[in-house]
């Protein structure tokens, strides 16, 4: 069986938009999954930490550094048991100091991804994909990664033309 897996990881509360801070009850990357499910048929799955980061921006972001720098799992409040009957992962994130939260991490070592397609969304407010893809390519051994889409945050309401073109271009549309 084939089909498409949506993972993502979003963060709502106080977030960073253009050079200011703003609370939201859903978060940018989020926001872009929704958009993306109204036009492919695929499954989700939300990446949750079970001991979430602040939500204070300020916070938040000094944790996120904590655990780049000390290279930590945190624990999820659940995984699928399997991803056996995806062909293709949809990988959706935040860029968090220049590459995907921990919590994202977390989730790639716990699958065999050899011969799954891997396509990276990385929402930013400028910072582009970093180096977020060669790192799932170091944690995702064996998977076809396809070039990342990255989508400025405070504009991921009206990502819906370039995820159509993202979407038809890996032949998913």
């Amino acid at each position: 069986m084939t089909g498409t897996l949506i993972a993502f990881f979003s963060r709502a509360d106080e977030n960073y938009f253009g050079g200011t801070m703003r609370y939201v009850e859903v978060g940018n990357t989020e926001i872009v999954v929704n958009s993306m499910k109204e036009i492919i048929p695929a499954d989700t799955f939300r990446i949750e930490m079970k001991t979430p980061y602040s939500p204070v921006y300020a916070t938040c972001i000094q944790e996120a550094k904590r655990d780049l720098e000390s290279q930590a799992r945190p624990e999820l409040t659940g995984c699928p048991d399997s991803i056996d009957k995806y062909d293709t992962v949809i990988l959706a994130y935040p860029n968090y100091w220049g590459t995907v939260p921990m919590a994202v991490l977390t989730f790639l070592e716990k699958y065999d991804f050899s011969g799954k397609t891997i396509l990276p969304l990385c929402t930013n407010e400028g910072s582009g994909m970093g180096h977020s893809e060669s790192d799932i390519r170091k944690y995702a051994p064996g998977a076809v990664l396809k070039k990342g889409l990255p989508v400025i945050g405070s504009n991921a309401a009206n990502a819906g033309g370039m995820l159509e073109s993202w979407l038809a271009e890996n032949g998913l549309i």
